[in-house]
């Protein structure tokens, strides 16, 4: 899997000029880029120096012929989901190393924002990465091979987790769970439960992670 296979929508900075800070926003399964990218013109009113980018997932979905994934999810038991999140990784880490590099930016000035297997990736990627990212954000999604995170964790950036206490996708269960694992292998993370979203990004998570996305710049 080649880094040149990854790419997607762009947005450069509403202040314009040279990019102060990189959000890598990362869709979940079945989705695109286009899916994530409507995000930041939200986020930028917050981060007007931020360029943002939301590439699509390495592989055409196998159930949604127009969307993608990061890796199948025909069997999605943990084995499968830590051995999937470790398959794509590689395109991954390879992509935000050509995107610091195209903006001359380092770790400190990159936040990841993922949604659902975007978040899976984000928190399987960037801990084990030798600098921190500055931070992740995570919406409605889970943390694979928890067990190993304490083992494998090079560098720990601040964390924060937002799931509806209603979704039937993934169940709000997952965040507790991945609080657990994290704050286990002492990571700085915060959470927050939308009550009676579902599978989605509601107003108070996106209020949450703008804020969040501010402190940590």
């Amino acid at each position: 899997m080649n880094v040149s296979s990854i790419d997607g929508p762009r947005q450069p900075p509403a202040q314009g000029g040279q990019a102060e800070q990189l959000v890598i926003l990362l869709h979940g399964y079945g989705a695109d880029g286009d899916d994530l990218i409507g995000l930041a013109p939200y986020f930028a009113r917050a981060l007007p120096g931020a360029y943002f980018v939301a590439p699509h997932a390495p592989e055409r979905c196998e159930m949604s012929p127009t969307g993608y994934q990061w890796f199948p999810i025909s069997q999605f038991d943990p084995a499968s989901r830590l051995t999937g999140t470790q398959g794509a990784a590689p395109v991954l880490d390879q992509f935000i190393d050509a995107e610091l590099a195209r903006h001359g930016l380092g770790e400190e000035n990159l936040i990841l924002i993922g949604f659902s297997q975007g978040t899976m990736m984000a928190l399987h990627v960037a801990p084990r990465r030798p600098r921190a990212v500055a931070g992740i954000l995570g919406f409605s999604g889970l943390l694979a091979g928890p067990e190993l995170l304490a083992d494998e964790a090079i560098s720990k950036p601040p964390i924060l987790l937002i799931h509806g206490d209603a979704d039937e996708m993934l169940p709000v269960q997952n965040l507790h769970e991945a609080v657990q694992a994290l704050g286990a292998a002492d990571f700085s993370v915060e959470w927050h439960v939308s009550q009676g979203a579902g599978h989605t990004i509601a107003q108070d998570g996106l209020d949450l992670g703008t804020a969040f996305l501010q402190r940590v710049f």
